[in-house]
């Protein structure tokens, strides 16, 4: 589907949408899930945990922010990120919305 096609979609399925691209790496669930461990900022420590280089590293995490799931601070030269609590749980809401509308014993195949 190309980007110009959005727009005729709901604002949920958008946002939904938003947040499923930014869980689709395997890069950015480990950048998510070493800001949740830490529970504080990170900002230089996130390459060092990573097996990617400091470029690829940034361009996941501007993914990440564009979706609204981290937030970043400028410290001097450094930019420090953590989780955005309160896009965070829109994102658990509407994620476990969707899994939920399965209906479960459905018969299918």
């Amino acid at each position: 589907m190309g980007v110009t096609k959005s727009h005729e979609f709901g604002v949920k399925e958008n946002q939904l949408a938003k947040y499923a691209k930014a869980l689709a790496h395997p890069a950015r669930v480990a950048i998510l899930n070493l800001l949740a461990k830490r529970k504080a900022c990170i900002c230089g420590d996130i390459v060092d945990e990573l097996p990617l280089s400091q470029s690829t590293v940034s361009q996941h995490l501007k993914e990440l922010k564009e979706a609204g799931l981290i937030k970043g601070d400028i410290e001097g030269a450094k930019v420090c990120y953590c989780i955005d609590e309160k896009e965070w749980k829109a994102a658990q809401v509407q994620l476990n919305k969707f899994f939920d509308n399965l209906q479960s014993g459905a018969k299918c195949c």
